[in-house]
């Protein structure tokens, strides 16, 4: 997820295909700099053909629940960035420019989510005390994503894949969680480490595989996750070459100079609705970046409304959320056909 216009940096638009092996539950642990192996990346520059996947990427090796595994990271994708202005229903001058240059979003020939399936993964001991009350917080707001009372969501359902199928929304998408706390999370984990975590998120939920599954790694709170907050993101999502997942961090520790939508309309736990919402929508269109769809400029369907926050209410309750992007619409809205 991504405010400014200097989110697009050649790491970000990095193309790659991440692949890992799959392993059980256990701690995770990065391996010394003279064990780690980097393969170069793919052009930022490459073009996306009708076929589009992602390929490359830097390989890593790490230690993760008790095994040894490799995973391949490429950059990070729908940035949610640690900039701009998130208030209530200012406009950050960057989002606005963007979505007034943007030519609407384009298909890469890549996957979209037909039946997205949330997983939210706490990780690490940490969560065994969760005094903020986050875990019922996303809990609920995943179990009124998808139901009859979400609008809100139903913005995704006009970017079909190439066979013409698109995103469905017939329940919760929630699918499942899990607090992994057969040990510390990382104080300073790296990508990889988190990519190592979804894998083993979806091998824990037998969803290794599916395109349909999308994995949210949830930091504790006190943890730096790949550098967090000082790394010019909220959050950010990506693909393992196994599943879909979001690199998600402790919101709440956020201070007010990294500018991410801390009580943006006076709930502190709004930060999370909002980040989150931004990088759900993103993995449902572009769940392996950026072969869904995306603008011209590589913006997806969130980077191009990080403003304008809005109150949504969903069967579960009601959840600050940020406007999409729609191309039938020609702009962003929290309802499509709304205007709005």
């Amino acid at each position: 997820m991504n405010l400014s216009p200097h989110r697009k940096s050649p790491h970000r638009k990095s193309t790659g295909r991440l692949c890992a092996t799959l392993f059980t539950a256990g701690a995770v642990a990065l391996l010394p700099a003279t064990q780690l192996v980097a393969a170069p990346t793919a052009s930022a520059q490459a073009p996306r053909s009708a076929a589009a996947r992602p390929t490359g990427g830097a390989v890593h090796y790490v230690r993760s629940h008790g095994h040894l595994v490799r995973v391949v990271t490429h950059g990070r994708f729908g940035v949610y960035p640690a900039g701009g202005t998130h208030a209530g229903s200012a406009v950050p001058a960057a989002a606005s420019a963007a979505s007034a240059a943007s030519g609407g979003l384009q298909y890469g020939g890549g996957v979209v989510q037909h039946s997205p399936q949330v997983y939210l993964v706490y990780w690490g001991s940490q969560w065994d005390s969760d005094p903020n009350a986050v875990q019922p917080y996303m809990t609920n707001l995943f179990n009124g994503v998808g139901t009859a009372s979400d609008t809100w969501s139903s913005t995704t359902t006009q970017y079909p894949d190439g066979n013409g199928a698109g995103p469905v929304f017939n329940g919760p998408v929630l699918a499942g969680s899990w607090v992994d706390d057969s040990a510390p999370a990382p104080a300073a984990s790296q990508q990889s480490d988190i990519a190592a975590e979804a894998d083993a998120a979806a091998a824990h939920f037998g969803v290794a595989g599916n395109p349909d599954a999308q994995i949210v790694v949830m930091s504790p709170q006190g943890t730096s996750p790949d550098g967090w907050p000082s790394s010019g993101f909220c959050a950010y999502h990506d693909y393992t070459g196994s599943v879909s997942y979001t690199n998600m961090p402790y919101q709440l520790d956020a201070p007010s100079g990294s500018r991410c939508p801390n009580a943006a309309l006076g709930g502190a736990l709004d930060a999370f609705s909002i980040v989150e919402g931004h990088e759900f929508a993103e993995s449902v269109t572009d769940p392996q970046p950026s072969s869904g769809w995306v603008d011209a400029n590589g913006e997806e369907i969130g980077d191009l409304c990080e403003s304008n926050f809005q109150p949504v209410a969903l069967s579960t309750g009601t959840f600050v959320m940020q406007p999409l992007w729609s191309n039938n619409d020609g702009g962003c809205v929290i309802t499509p056909g709304s205007g709005n």
